[in-house]
C-alpha cells in the first residue's frame, strides 16, 4: 500500500491563529480529520494555560504544517517522553 511508504509529517493545530498543539500524521487529510474531531475540541477546552482554557465553543481551529521551530519542539518533547509517533505535544505551557 502506498500509505505505508509515506513518512510522518508534523502538523500544528492553531486555535484562533495561535499554535497550540503539534502532532504527526502521514497526510494532510489525516491531519484535517484529527483537527475536526470534536474530541480534540473537548480536550483543548478542558486544558488550561495561565488559567484560561485553550479553546472554547467559538474558537476557530485549523491545521497546517508545522514551522521548523514547532517541528523541533515536537521532536524533542515526544522523544523526551518516549511518545508514540503521532502523539500530540502541546506548544503552550499547561497549568497543572
Amino acid at each position: 500500500m502506498i500509505d505505508d511508504k509515506l513518512s510522518l509529517s508534523v502538523f500544528t493545530i492553531e486555535v484562533d491563529r495561535k499554535p497550540v498543539v503539534a502532532f504527526a500524521a502521514r497526510k494532510y487529510t489525516e491531519a484535517e480529520a484529527i483537527c475536526s474531531d470534536e474530541r480534540i475540541r473537548a480536550k483543548l477546552s478542558s486544558a488550561k494555560s495561565n488559567g484560561k482554557p485553550l479553546c472554547d465553543e467559538l474558537a476557530t481551529l485549523r491545521v497546517r504544517l508545522s514551522n521548523p521551530d514547532e517541528k523541533i519542539r515536537y521532536q524533542k518533547l515526544s522523544a523526551a517522553r518516549s511518545a508514540d509517533a503521532g502523539s500530540p505535544v502541546y506548544l503552550v505551557d499547561l497549568d497543572d
